[in-house]
Order: C-alpha cells, then sequence, then structure tokens
C-alpha cells in the first residue's frame, strides 16, 4: 500500500503568534503514528522552540507558496496527497486549485472559510457549525488537535476541589505573546492582594524587563520563564492558569485546568464568549479594554481583579471549572480528523 503524503501549509512568527502550527503539528503527529509521510510548507520566524517542536518529530520544513498556482506546483513536486491549509492569510483560492489539481484539502478554520473551496473544514472551537454542508464539515470541540505532550499528561478524572494556602498560578498569553498581555494580566493578579506564587512565561525580552518592574505583595512571588516545551506539565500542577482565548484554551480542556482567560484579539472573540457562557473558564474581558484609560479602563481592571480574587480563594469555584472544562474536550479530536481524511483520501481511490 501506498504511504500517504501530507502536508501541513502554516506560518508562525512572533507577530503571526504559534497556534497555527501548533494545531498542524498535533494533527501531523496522528498521521506519523498512522505511517503517513509528513511535511511542513510554511514559515517559522523568529519562534525557536517552535521550530524546535517540528525538529524533535522530524517534520521536514520547506518554503510555503501563497498563491494558487505555486502552491500545486509544490503540492505536485513532493507527491501530497493531502494538504492541511491553516491561514488566515493564504490566498482562498488556493483550496479550489488545489482540488482541481486531484490534492485533497482539509481547510482549518475559525467560524470563517473565507471563500475556501476545501474538501473537509475543520472548526474546532465550541458551538462551530453551519459554515459548510454537513457531510464536509467537521465541527466543535470533539474535533480539537492536540499535541502528544498534552495527551500524555490527560487525567483521568476531574481534579477534586484542593484548598491552599498560596496558590500556584501559570500565566501564558500564547507561544510569542504578540500583543503583550503577560505585563497588564500580571499587575491585576498581584493587585488581587492575595497569597499566590506565580508564574509568567514570557515570550520576548521587553515583557520581562516590565515585569521586572513589579513589586509583588506580601506572600506573593512572580517567577519569569521562557518559552518551554514543558508547558504541558506546568499547567497540570498549577491551581490556576491565566490565559490567552486562543488554541491553548482546549489544552487547558483537556487537561482539566481552571482557568482564566483574556480575549486578545479580535478572532478569539466569538469562541472567548461561548466558552465564558458555557462555564468552562473564568472570563476575564478583552485585552484593550483591560489597558484602557478612564472610567471604562478602571471599571474593566476592578471587574477582572474581583473574578481573580474569587478563584484565587475558592478551591470549589476553581474545581467546578476544571470539571466542565475536563469533560468538554477528550483528546480524541485529531484521530477523529484523521479518520475523516483517510476516508476522503480512500472513498476517492475508489472511483
Amino acid at each position: 500500500m501506498r504511504t500517504l503524503r501530507v502536508g501541513l501549509r502554516c506560518d508562525a512568527g512572533a507577530h503571526r503568534g504559534v497556534g497555527h502550527l501548533i494545531r498542524c503539528l498535533a494533527l501531523g503527529e496522528e498521521f506519523l503514528a498512522r505511517n503517513a509521510h509528513v511535511e511542513l510548507l510554511g514559515t517559522v520566524a523568529d519562534v525557536g522552540w517552535a521550530a524546535r517542536q517540528l525538529a524533535t518529530r522530524g517534520i521536514p520544513r520547506h518554503p510555503g507558496p501563497n498563491t494558487p498556482g505555486e502552491l500545486v506546483t509544490v503540492a505536485r513536486e513532493h507527491q501530497l496527497d493531502v494538504l492541511v491549509l491553516d491561514s488566515y492569510e493564504l490566498d482562498p483560492a488556493c483550496a479550489g486549485a488545489l482540488r482541481a489539481a486531484g490534492i485533497h484539502t482539509l481547510a482549518v478554520v475559525d467560524g470563517d472559510t473565507r471563500g475556501q473551496d476545501a474538501d473537509l473544514y475543520l472548526d474546532q472551537n465550541l458551538g462551530a457549525g453551519s459554515i459548510a454542508e454537513p457531510d464536509r464539515l467537521l465541527a466543535g470541540t470533539s474535533y480539537v488537535l492536540l499535541r502528544r505532550e498534552v495527551l500524555d499528561r490527560r487525567p483521568t478524572a476531574p481534579r477534586p476541589p484542593t484548598p491552599t494556602d498560596r496558590p500556584r498560578v501559570l500565566a501564558f498569553f500564547g507561544g510569542t505573546d504578540a500583543f503583550g498581555a503577560a505585563p497588564p494580566l500580571t499587575r491585576l493578579l498581584l493587585a488581587t492582594g492575595q497569597p499566590l506564587d506565580l508564574t509568567v512565561v514570557v515570550a520576548r525580552e521587553s515583557i520581562g524587563a516590565e515585569l521586572a518592574t513589579l513589586r509583588p505583595g506580601s506572600q506573593q512571588t512572580v517567577r519569569a520563564v521562557p518559552p518551554t516545551d514543558t508547558l504541558p506539565d506546568l499547567i497540570a500542577t498549577a491551581d490556576l492558569v491565566v490565559s490567552a482565548a486562543g488554541t491553548s484554551t482546549w489544552e487547558l480542556c483537556c487537561l482539566g485546568a481552571p482557568s482564566a482567560l483574556v480575549c486578545v484579539v479580535d478572532n478569539q472573540r466569538d469562541s472567548y464568549h461561548r466558552v465564558i457562557r458555557e462555564g468552562v473558564a473564568a472570563g476575564l474581558g478583552e485585552l484593550p479594554g483591560l489597558v484602557a484609560t478612564g472610567a471604562s479602563g478602571d471599571t474593566a481592571r476592578a471587574n477582572a481583579v474581583l473574578t481573580l480574587r474569587e478563584l484565587l480563594t475558592s478551591a470549589e469555584h476553581r474545581a467546578e471549572l476544571a470539571a466542565r472544562a475536563w469533560a468538554l474536550v477528550d483528546g480524541r479530536g485529531r484521530a477523529r480528523v484523521a479518520d475523516a481524511v483517510q476516508a476522503l483520501v480512500g472513498a476517492s481511490a475508489t472511483h
């Protein structure tokens, strides 16, 4: 039987972030486990730890064309059977051009197909749906793509309430913290006045320098760490996680972590509000509002501090959030997506 050849078309960088790459890597891992050949077509710029994620999996990286004709040419040169498209910037016509050339496509989207004509669409967000014909759509958290490091640490049951005098708090805001959320959210945590041991993942030197100027209160500590491959371990041992409402939300859910989320960019807004409404995480608001001047900013910050203080002081509240999060994402999403892609390729081969 011929080896299935899968391409991943995505990019990562200091300003783009790494969410697209991380979920493509998770799907790539699944195909590798099924003895497929997997390669990345795209750029990974100025994000060393993300490049290491590729290297440790043995996934080769090649330049990623952005035009339909060039992408078809490269896909044919690499003899790809399937191309996974995960980008907000790629020409939407690429999917249709690939299909016309006989190359199967899976478009990973977030609530909007951007006009792509793909064989399959994957929208792994809570409440996703109605963006394509049902037989071409994989929608919802049953299809969340998660890396092996996360799946290996999923607990067998939700966390029980665990009272503690000084909660361990982890704060991280994507692989690059492109919008500089770490300093203002650290200030809010310290403003609770509650004892805590805070670990902040610092993606850039400028953020670390700003954090170094902050003065924790009594029984408060702040430790800055660089982006790390051991993030799932830090999540698993934290009493509370404060994070951006991006793709890492689903990692937090799978690990059953009690979390408080902040919406840092417009394309997170719909998913953020759905997650908060379902009680899967606590909501801290939107980053622009939390850093705004004047009365509106003061109100947003005061509300966020109240939310954080309740989380820090109530083990029961943290446990309730953790249980709902754990139940939402079972960790088998990438296998379901790979099954659907293989069924697509197999069905085509029989015609």
